[in-house]
Parts: structure tokens; C-alpha cells; sequence
């Protein structure tokens, strides 16, 4: 099938790039024309791991091209997808949709003869229509159907995701749709991958839901953890004691620094503005929220703590700067509400990350960048470890101690065992593994 992608940033790439591997013909348009420029030389604009090789590969057989231009790609296009960014619109929280309405308006005068649009960026319920109107206004002969089909791509396994996905979920109002969009997914739905047709409506709330839960989950293991530290509890067996029940499992249970990242922040706020809209507010995803922008700061304040309640005139090393491990994307870190806290009372901050030094760099102007792990612990006075990455779950724990200058390691992804960490010379904390409590000090709080 001939498939246009609008948008060349991360959903827009990788599923342009998977549909070619399934042997569709993908044109990937952007307005960037630097970003053009560069995909079109083989320099890849994000970190994705396999993604250069899956592009490279593509554009070798034939199967994807790169264009700045909408005309020609859409005019022969069986299927376009909008995938556009919508972040979190200023002042109010709304998902902003200027860029989605925007390329409706401007792929409608390209349309020639049937075909599907689909919106593939995550949009509150009800865009589709507007879409559809758009579409129909701008170009009232276009033979269109508008779809909704959302990604549930998880950065870092964006790949392995779009090929052996959960689920497909395609929302649709007209049946000329289905068809088409069955044969898009065919070598998917092939290898048995759960295809849901709904609603277009319908399908827009499930990618709002399913990312609303997922927060939810985390944030709920994380207020447990806190939980922990304050009776003497483990919050990782209280996570695996909980997560073994089927009903419940045991993803999303590990506790943190909180979510960030490109989705679940602003899909969690659109989510919540959608509901006060409709008059069905969602108080659990309303308390989600703002525990969840809290915990960041007060992650940096349990690092003062553990310093001994100072850390002005301190160096403390930082390791891993980006949301999660496996990519550079640096939007809602952490990293960054933590590192403020600390220059904030007064720290000098070095730090280190495998991908995200140079998406950090412009964000957070003060920070040295270390070249390593152990550059970055040079005279410092504690060691942070703020992002899982595989390079950091194996670090020589004698050596790092030996180029610091103080003997903190706190651990806020808790990779590593106290006693391992202790051995090494090393004061440990980590999140929600509390010490324990006596038997006496539990009856007297209780009272």
C-alpha cells in the first residue's frame, strides 16, 4: 500500500519506518527541512535503538522516502497518518491540536480518490471529527474516511513494540475504512496480533486511559514506597507480593522519582481537562498528577537529606539524565526538577548520561557533563543514580568510592543491594527500603 506519514519525529519515523519493513511504500513528510536534510543523508534525529539500521535498510530496498512536499505523496496515498506532536497547550493543560488541524487542512486540497486518514497522534476524543470537518470544509469532493488508530509505542523498544504489539486499536465511522486499514496491519494480523475495530471516539479515550492507568500504577508504588521508609518495609517485596496477584502484575511496580517522558505527563493533564470539560471529573487522575509533580522535588530534597541536610559548597554526581534508559529524550526527566532542587541550596551538579548529555545540555546550562560514570564522581560528595541504564547496574562500586570525596550512594531506581553497595564503603540509600522499625515504636504510633 502506498502510505504517507505527516510528522517525521518519533511515532511518525518508527512507523514509517515498520510499515516499509512490512513492504509498504512510505513517504515520511516533515516541514523540518533540516530534519529532512538529515534523514535523507542517514543521520537519524532521535535515539532508538535499531531504528538506523531499520531506516537504512528501507531506504535501500526502495520502500521509504523522505519529502518536505505533501502534494505528489498524498495524491497517490491509499492511507495518511497524522502524526504530529500535541503537547500540553500553555496556561490550561489542554492538548494542543494546532499541529493536527493544521496538516488536515493542508493534506485536504491533495486528496485524490479514496482514502483513509488517520489520526496517529494521541488527540482528546472528539479530534477525529473535527478532522473529518476540516477535511470536508477545505476540500468538500475529497472521498475520505477518518480514522483513529493510536501508538502504544514504548521509547526504547519502540520497534519490538510496533512488530509484536499488545494490541492494534483502529476507531472507525465508516466501514470503507476497514478494509483498508486491515490490509495495512495484514502482516500483523497475520501473526495473530489483537485487532480492535471501535468507535472513533471510543479510540481516542483508550490511548487517554491506558497511559492514565499506567501513571496511576506508578504513582500508587511509589506512595507505597514512601510508606515503607516510614514503617521499615521493602517496597520491592511489596511490589513483587502484590504484583504476583494475576489481577494486578507485576509491571509498572517499581518504585522511583516519578514518570516523565513525552506521554504520560501531558496525557495524564489532557485527560484530566477532557473530563472537567465533559462534567466527569477523574479525581484519581487528578491526584496522580500532582503527586507525581511533587515527588521530582522532593526527590531532590531525600538527596539533601541523605547528605546530612546540606549540600551547599557540595559537588554531587549525577548518573542518567533522560526520563527512562534506551533513549535521549529529556522531556519531563526528573533529572531536571532533582538537579534544580540541588543548585537550588546551593550544589554543583556533574553528571552523566549514555544518550541524553546533548538534549540536557541547553536544558540545564549550569551542569558540568562528565565523560563517564567515574569522571563524573571525581571529589564529589555524593553519587546519584536518577536513570536505570544498563551501563550504570554494574559499576565498579571500590573505584567510584575511591575518587569521591564523600560516601553517599542514593539509589532512586534501586539497582543495586544495600549490602553490595556498604561493602564497598559506601553510605546507601535507596526509595522505599526503610529501616527497621522495633515492635514498640509501631505500637506508640498506632496509639
Amino acid at each position: 500500500m502506498r502510505i504517507v506519514m505527516i510528522g517525521s519525529g518519533y511515532v511518525g519515523l518508527v512507523s514509517g519506518a515498520c510499515f516499509a519493513d512490512f513492504g509498504h511504500q512510505v513517504t515520511c513528510i516533515d516541514k523540518d527541512e533540516g530534519k529532512i536534510a538529515r534523514l535523507k543523508g542517514g543521520q537519524i534525529p532521535i535515539y532508538e535503538p535499531g531504528l538506523d539500521e531499520l531506516v537504512a535498510r528501507n531506504v535501500d530496498a526502495g520502500r521509504l522516502a523522505f519529502s518536505t512536499e505533501l502534494n505528489g505523496a498524498v495524491e497517490a496515498a491509499d492511507v495518511v497518518f497524522i502524526a504530529v506532536g500535541t503537547p500540553s497547550r500553555r496556561g490550561d493543560g489542554h492538548a494542543d491540536l494546532s499541529y493536527v488541524h493544521a496538516a488536515a487542512a493542508e493534506m485536504a486540497p491533495c486528496l485524490k480518490g479514496f482514502t483513509v486518514v488517520v489520526t496517529k497522534s494521541t488527540v482528546p476524543v472528539g479530534t477525529g471529527d473535527e478532522v473529518e470537518r476540516i477535511i470536508a470544509e477545505t476540500n468538500p469532493d475529497a472521498q475520505f474516511a477518518v480514522a483513529s488508530n493510536p501508538e502504544f509505542l514504548r521509547e526504547g523498544a519502540a520497534i519490538e513494540d510496533f512488530k509484536r504489539p499488545d494490541r492494534i486499536v483502529i476507531g472507525i465511522e465508516d466501514e470503507r475504512a476497514r478494509p483498508v486499514m486491515e490490509e495495512v496491519y495484514r502482516p500483523l494480523y497475520l501473526n495473530q496480533a489483537p485487532i480492535l475495530f471501535t468507535g472513533r471516539r471510543t479510540s481516542e479515550l483508550i490511548k487517554y486511559a491506558a497511559n492514565a492507568f499506567l501513571a496511576v500504577k506508578i504513582t500508587f508504588i511509589n506512595e507505597m514506597a514512601d510508606l515503607c521508609e516510614a514503617v521499615g518495609g521493602d517496597v520491592q517485596q511489596v511490589a513483587r507480593g502484590i504484583g504476583l496477584d494475576n489481577r494486578i502484575g507485576s509491571k509498572f511496580l517499581h518504585a522511583g522519582p516519578g514518570y516523565g517522558g513525552s506521554c504520560f505527563p501531558k496525557d495524564t493533564l489532557a485527560l484530566v481537562k477532557t473530563a472537567e470539560d465533559a462534567g466527569t471529573p477523574v479525581r484519581i487522575v487528578e491526584a496522580t498528577v500532582a503527586v507525581n509533580d511533587s515527588r521530582k522535588r522532593a526527590m531532590g530534597r531525600k538527596i539533601i537529606a541523605a547528605c546530612g541536610g546540606s549540600v551547599r559548597g557540595k559537588k554531587i554526581a549525577v548518573l542518567g539524565l533522560t526520563f527512562k534508559p534506551n533513549t535521549d529524550d529529556m522531556r519531563d526527566a526528573p533529572s531536571l526538577a532533582i538537579i534544580q532542587a540541588l543548585e537550588d541550596n546551593g550544589a554543583q551538579v556533574a553528571a552523566f548520561d549514555p544518550e541524553g548529555m546533548g538534549a540536557a545540555r541547553p536544558l540545564l546550562p549550569s551542569v558540568e557533563f562528565a565523560t563517564s560514570p567515574y569522571a563524573a564522581a571525581d571529589g564529589a560528595a555524593a553519587l546519584v543514580i536518577v536513570t536505570e541504564w544498563n551501563a550504570f547496574r554494574a559499576l565498579d562500586l571500590a573505584e567510584l568510592r575511591r575518587r569521591m570525596d564523600g560516601d553517599v550512594l542514593v539509589d532512586l531506581r534501586n539497582i543495586y543491594r544495600p549490602d553490595t553497595v556498604e561493602a564497598a564503603g559506601f553510605t546507601y540509600t535507596g526509595v522505599g527500603r526503610g529501616l527497621p522499625v522495633a515492635s514498640e515504636a509501631l505500637a506508640i504510633a498506632a496509639e
